[in-house]
This record gives structure tokens, sequence and C-alpha cells, in this order.
């Protein structure tokens, strides 16, 4: 794995990246023709062949800031590779399931037909509940020491459980046609958006064995990111188009959702956002070279337009 050295790496680091996570998921994920095939094939269908793969990239790029040896490289990249995988599985899980009829009902995502609509929604709920175990099978077999596991587990299962991502849909989910205040929006993405991808670096940390100092600076990177990623997808979705999101754009709006945006406003939504970019980069900057994948993550997420 090739280190980022300047900015001008990140994008040929971020296409690695990308491109070794897809190989794989794609070696964790049961065969399209493992009984029951059909579940097997519409499992492949929503976790490959697209996405960002940036909660992984936090994963990786959080692990390169920490290491502190003790652990053969080897292992090491073994173990962010499991702890990588089973971030995006919780995320694809996480994305079926709110494409669903019951929940944002939409119709496509990253740009192709979403699970229930290329196969019907009962597959697509399954999809999601198998997704979810194989994500805590894989994360359980992270060569590291049985402790770290632990600790890795936990922080997985509190990030998507009732007080993080799912908890965070539930409020989604209430809050349509209602005026959030700008702290209760805030609450909802942390759980909602935030809790997975802070959960991402902080797995980076754990599987490197990060001194309390990194562990801090991670910690307070990952809250700032999380809100700011949220904070991209609302503009986005204002002022982008669905080609190029590869989703429904407008979807909010025409849900009645709050967003930043519709409660902010578009200029102090982009405000908030530098803000969080300027946190983001102060929290990791004592850490030098070694933080140079997490900056250009920040990088990033600024100026991604899907």
């Amino acid at each position: 794995m090739n280190a980022v050295r300047t900015r001008q790496d990140f994008p040929l680091w971020l296409q690695d990246r990308v491109q070794h996570i897809e190989e794989v998921l794609n070696n964790v994920l049961p065969a399209d023709d493992t009984v029951p095939p059909v579940l097997h094939q519409a499992m492949r269908y929503a976790v490959l062949g697209g996405g960002k793969r940036i909660r992984a990239a936090l994963v990786y790029a959080a692990g390169e800031a920490s290491f502190q040896g003790g652990v053969s490289v080897s292992a090491q990249e073994l173990a962010l590779d499991y702890a990588a995988a089973a971030v995006e599985l919780l995320h694809a899980y996480s994305l079926v399931h709110d494409d669903l009829p019951c929940m944002d009902d939409d119709n496509l995502r990253r740009g192709r037909p979403t699970v229930h609509v290329q196969y019907n929604e009962a597959i697509a709920m399954l999809v999601g509940d198998a997704l979810q175990p194989l994500a805590f099978d894989i994360l359980s077999q992270m060569p590291v020491a049985p402790a770290l596991v632990v600790q890795a587990t936990q922080l997985l299962a509190r990030a998507v459980g009732s007080q993080g991502m799912v908890g965070g849909q539930a409020i989604d989910c209430d809050s349509v046609g209602n005026r959030l205040s700008s702290e209760q929006l805030q609450q909802m993405h942390r759980m909602k958006t935030g809790a997975l991808l802070e959960a991402s670096v902080l797995l980076g940390g754990i599987v490197a064995g990060a001194s309390s100092a990194t562990r801090e600076g991670l910690e307070r990177y990952a809250s700032a990111i999380g809100l700011a990623f949220q904070v991209v997808d609302d503009i986005l979705d204002v002022t982008s188009d669905t080609a190029t999101l590869g989703k429904t754009a407008g979807k909010d709006a025409a849900s009645d959702k709050p967003t930043y945006v519709s409660i902010l406003g578009m200029d102090a939504s982009r405000e908030l956002l530098g803000s969080l970019a300027t946190e983001a980069r102060d929290a990791v900057r004592p850490m030098g070279d070694a933080a140079a994948a997490l900056a250009g993550v920040i990088d990033y997420i600024v100026s991604r337009d899907r």
C-alpha cells in the first residue's frame, strides 16, 4: 500500500484503495451460485461495482496515520482489509433498506436500479439482513489481539445500532414534513450518517494500535468529517443532477425532509462545511505526514460532485 506524501498523490492512493477494497469485497461475499443463489446474487449486486468507498478509505487512511509497530505489516494490512470490508458491507445494507418503498422509496442507486427494483422487496430486505451479520463475521477474523477485536466489534455495533445509524434513520423518518432546529438536525445526522463514518476512522486507529494522542486527534477529525459529509450531501441534492449523483436528485426537497440547506440556507451550509473542514484539518495536523491520506479525504469530501 503506497502512502500519500503530497496532495497530488492522493487521487492515485484513493484509486488504489477503491480497487483494492473491491477485490476484498468480491472475495468475502459468497459466490453467486452459493445456495440460495438469488439472495447471494442480490448481495453481490448491492455491494459490488459502484460506490465512492469513502468509509473504506477512511479505515485505511486512519491506519496509516496510527501504525505503531508491534504487528507485522501483512497482518495489519489484512486486519485493515477486514475492517474496511465490514464498514462497506454495513453501508451497503443501510442503502438497500433505505431505498425500500417503506423508507425513502427510491428506484436509483449508484446509477442503476435499486435492489428491490432489480429483484423484489423481500429479497432486498433479506439482502440487508444477510449483509449485516456477514460484516461482523468478517470483522471477527481480524488478525489482531482479541481485546482489539472486541473493541472494534463494540464500536461498530454501537455505530450502526439504535443510538447510531438506525436511530438516526428513525429520527429521519419521523421528521418528514417537520421543522427541526439546527441542533436537532445535527443530532440526526451525527447518528444517521456520521456514526458509521466516525467508526470507520476509529476502526483504523484501533487496528493499527494508535497512541492515546493519535486517538484523540482521530476522534476530533471523525466528528467533523462525519457532519461535513452530510452537509455536502444536502448541498448536492439541490445543486447536482440525477445523472451525476447516480441517485435521484432533489429527493429530499420533494419528500419535504429537513436538510442543512432547507434549515440553514445554502450560504450558511457552505460556511458550516468550511468550518468543519478546517476543524478536521486542525485535528490531524499534529500527526504530520502520516496523516496525509486523512487530509486528502477532507479535500475529496469538500470538493466531491456526487
